[in-house]
């Protein structure tokens, strides 16, 4: 007599993380905590590390873990495009990633370890529904220093950040994907939310380093960099942070990150401030988020 089996287990999905990263030493990223955020997470991490003038790929090595793989590259120094190169050195590393799923982070953004099993959570409630390509996350825009959120619809509130595998996706520019599922146009993904946040440490880096990155970021979006001043922003743009920062991040925010900052009364609004200011007044009577998003919520 055949004796009756249980059904096979259903595995996890495998998610891959992945990066691109050129003189993250030089340029002040707290890549290193970034990476080791994400680690806990997936089954590899894929890093595209450009050649440059620091001992970045020398640090990556030195994690000495398994999970990562390191793809070398060579930056086209001649695109000056809207920031395309960013994208060519994204796709590079996600072309290589063999998850279900595709995790990018970019070298200034860190997870949380309290939020790590709600985002586990929401990729298996959402893997055996194709119709979510992909994971949508909150943003913590930290600014001037670790006690202060940029939250103006200047800055997205929201991105993309775990994408589907087997979907046809690119980056145009490296912040955002393009699904290509009709050959002829690109749309923006189809996404739920992963109802975890991003910690956002870019604009909290000492000013020195700021300025360097801002330069860099200028010669491969066809322009002059700005003076990098914390100071010039619209105070009501800002609100104090109240929560925790990752653990990873302690040693980091006390030695690399700008500490003394208070937002300046008498900072004289561009006039792109003053729109958005506008934008603010409109979202607090409506209760509706006016800043950019490049997806559609679909669950």
């Amino acid at each position: 007599m055949n004796t009756p089996t249980s059904a096979p287990a259903a595995t996890a999905p495998l998610i891959s993380g992945f990066t691109f990263l050129r003189n993250g030493v030089e340029l002040g990223f707290p890549f290193i905590e970034s990476i080791q955020s994400l680690l806990p997470l997936v089954h590899e991490y894929v890093i595209a590390v450009g050649a440059g003038r620091d001992d970045t790929l020398a640090r990556i090595h030195a994690l000495g873990s398994p999970k990562i793989r390191i793809i070398e590259t060579v930056w086209n120094e001649r695109m000056a495009e809207r920031g395309f190169v960013y994208a060519q050195q994204k796709m590079i590393a996600q072309y290589a990633c063999t998850g279900d799923w595709a995790f990018y982070l970019e070298g200034d953004e860190v997870l949380h370890e309290a939020d790590l099993p709600t985002i586990a959570a929401s990729v298996a409630r959402h893997h055996a529904n194709p119709q979510v390509e992909a994971l949508v996350f909150d943003y913590l825009h930290f600014y001037g220093s670790p006690h202060w959120l940029a939250s103006s619809p200047a800055w997205y509130r929201r991105e993309c950040r775990l994408i589907r595998n087997t979907i046809r996706s690119y980056a145009p520019d490296g912040q955002f994907w393009v699904v290509m599922d009709q050959h002829k146009r690109g749309r923006h993904p189809q996404a739920a939310l992963a109802l975890a946040p991003i910690y956002h440490y870019g604009h909290v880096r000492r000013t020195d380093y700021m300025q360097q990155k801002m330069n860099q970021v200028a010669r491969y979006w066809n322009g002059a960099p700005p003076k990098v001043d914390y100071a010039q922003i619209d105070p009501q743009s800002l609100k104090p942070f109240t929560g925790s920062h990752p653990a990873v991040m302690a040693h980091w925010l006390a030695h690399e990150a700008e500490t003394q900052y208070t937002p300046n009364p008498g900072h004289v609004l561009t006039r792109r401030e003053r729109k958005h200011r506008i934008s603010m007044a409109i979202e607090r009577a409506t209760g509706w988020d006016l800043s950019h998003k490049h997806y559609k919520l679909v669950a």
